[in-house]
């Protein structure tokens, strides 16, 4: 069975190294994924008064986030946290009361940077806020990615061998956690719509 994986990318940036990153991991998937991005460029700032009359670019965000089985999130670590532009898209999606579209997706969380810790803080802080949106988390492998651009072509090629293995791996257990989760979230469990 084939699984709809939406990913988002933390950065707004037409050239990000995660979306490079991020282009590598469509390539590197299993079949069994079937990955398209989400876009969050669009959405305006949250604002709570517009909740209930939300602009498209909300309301096709929130569908494309319900439509899809699983998430990925491959972020940037802005000022040792979430990307602005990411926690506005996430604060949007879990809105309003009722209607988070972000509850029982199994959700994967990978970075790279230029630096040596990659992500790590940002993904911290990323598994507090997707916690509280009920949306299970792969913990292990974690993906802490530094990011070297001769390793990294624009086409998704990997040159280093252990990065594509380690690539490779990282979605392997993305989609068998899909897998497990999905099964354990099937229609009739608590929490469940009606």
């Amino acid at each position: 069975m084939v699984h709809r994986i939406g990913y988002l990318i933390g950065s707004l940036s037409r050239d990000s190294i995660n979306r490079v990153l991020s282009t590598a991991l469509v390539r590197l998937a299993p079949p069994s994924l079937e990955l398209s991005e989400i876009p969050i460029r669009d959405l305006p700032l949250y604002n709570r008064d517009d909740e209930l009359d939300p602009v498209p670019a909300v309301t096709e965000f929130k569908n494309a986030v319900e439509r899809a089985d699983g998430l990925l999130i491959v972020s940037p670590e802005y000022n040792r946290s979430i990307p602005g532009a990411l926690k506005n898209a996430i604060d949007w999606g879990s809105r309003p009361w009722g209607h988070n579209s972000f509850a029982r997706k199994p959700t994967g969380i990978i970075g790279a940077s230029t630096g040596a810790i990659g992500t790590a803080v940002m993904q911290s802080s990323m598994r507090s806020v997707l916690s509280f949106l009920n949306a299970p988390q792969l913990n292990a492998p974690e993906a802490y990615i530094t990011f070297r651009p001769e390793v990294f072509g624009a086409d998704g090629q990997v040159t280093d061998a252990g990065t594509e293995q380690f690539l490779q791996h990282y979605m392997s257990e993305y989609a068998a956690f899909v897998e497990r989760v999905l099964s354990l979230t099937a229609p009739g469990h608590v929490g469940d719509r009606d």
